[in-house]
Formats: structure tokens, sequence, C-alpha cells
């Protein structure tokens, strides 16, 4: 019935005092096209194909929920010395992301054990037909250059399990314990 707190029309009344109070404050623009936004530092835009960190493992695709990712790839044999025979190992022909259906999720990125997927904060690639929104792998190797470094090992917290790994096989064996 509009009762807040006991007083008819003290709901309607809040409303209002903020309405008021934001109608005093003077607007602040961003002149965005002449002046370039401030970025938080690890801001999502776009996603960058590193293509020869791509072994078209396909778990990028598969795990995508849009289904926004498409990859084609062929099989080369390749020659290994010593070996009984070539193994064989896929080569990417095409890998492609429809900017129209993607959602921005992150998915790929995370799900890529090759870390060929980096999010870069470039975000100006409108289009004027939304067709054009599919990028080949030239054009996301593009924004490699633009995608910011990882941020700096915390040195207070652990060390990551590859450092962890290389400083035990540079450690010297240790003798083993005398025995009485």
């Amino acid at each position: 019935m509009g009762y807040m707190n006991g007083v008819p029309g003290g709901g309607l009344a809040k409303g209002l005092a903020v309405t008021l109070k934001t109608m005093t404050k003077r607007a602040h623009t961003h002149q965005y096209p002449d002046v370039e936004p401030d970025l938080p530092p690890r801001s999502r835009g776009v996603i960058a194909l590193l293509e020869e960190n791509c072994t078209v493992c396909m778990l990028c695709a598969r795990e995508c929920p849009d289904w926004c990712i498409y990859i084609d790839s062929h099989k080369e044999e390749v020659v290994v010395p010593g070996a009984a025979r070539p193994r064989q190992r896929n080569m990417l022909d095409r890998f492609a992301i429809d900017f129209s259906l993607c959602m921005y999720c992150g998915i790929c990125i995370e799900a890529c054990p090759f870390d060929a997927l980096y999010w870069s904060p470039e975000f100006e690639y409108s289009e004027y037909d939304i067709r054009d929104l599919l990028h080949e792998k030239e054009r996301l190797g593009e924004w490699m250059p633009t995608v910011p470094a990882p941020p700096a090992h915390d040195p207070n917290g652990e060390p990551a399990k590859e450092e962890t790994s290389a400083a035990k096989k540079a450690a010297p064996p240790t003798p083993p314990a005398p025995s009485i």
C-alpha cells in the first residue's frame, strides 16, 4: 500500500530525494573518440591468438558455450632422426572466432593448455556489417603485440611449480645418511 516505516509514501519520497540529488550534480562525459579511455590494467577487449603455440587440440572450440570458434587442420608427417617411423603432427589451417556470437567469457583462454589464446585490451574493432566480425587467424594474430605482460610474481607468495621443479633438478643430490 505504499507504507514504508509507517509513513505513507515514504518510499516515493526517498526515491524522489535520490533523483533530486542526482539532478543537481554536474554530468561527467568522457570525450571518447578524441580522448582515449584510461582502461584498467588487465581489461578484456578481444581474444588474440599466438598461432605457433596452437597444437589444434580443439579444447577451446569444445569448451566454448557459444560455439563461435572454428578450427580446421591437416596432418603432416614429421621425420624425427633416430626414430623408427615418422610421426604425425596437426597443422593449423584455419582458426576463426565469430565475435558476433562470442560472449567474452574467457573459457577458451582458460581451457587452452598451450597458452595460444590471450586477452588483449584492444576494443576498437567494430564493423559496419555483422559478417565482418568473423576474424581469421591472421587478424587474431595482429592483436598479440597489444597483450600486456603478466603481472609480476608476488615475492611473498608460493613459488611457481615450474620454479620449484627447476630448482629440484638443479640442486645436487644429497648423499644418504650414514647408518649406525
